[in-house]
């Protein structure tokens, strides 16, 4: 295994990564094999930032605004398609 080897970023954005070889391509969070629909799936089922932290040690909530952001990008994308 190559110690060396880190995913690929996703845009500019310093927490979230995008790589074929991470997750099959799913957009995750940097550092972890967290995928951020799981995040985002959690947060809305009432999750908090500490469930997280304590289901998944590693949890950068720094990563919560880039989550955030991303997930706003990729709506208005989707219906900027279904226009």
């Amino acid at each position: 295994m190559d110690v060396t080897w880190q995913p690929k970023a996703y845009k500019n954005y310093k927490y979230l990564v995008k790589d074929p070889d991470l997750l099959g391509g799913s957009l995750a969070i940097r550092g972890t094999r967290l995928p951020v629909w799981m995040i985002l799936e959690g947060l809305g089922n009432g999750m908090t930032l500490d469930d997280f932290e304590e289901s998944f040690g590693g949890f950068p909530k720094e990563a919560l605004p880039e989550i955030f952001q991303a997930a706003k990008e990729l709506v208005e994308q989707s219906d900027n398609v279904a226009a």
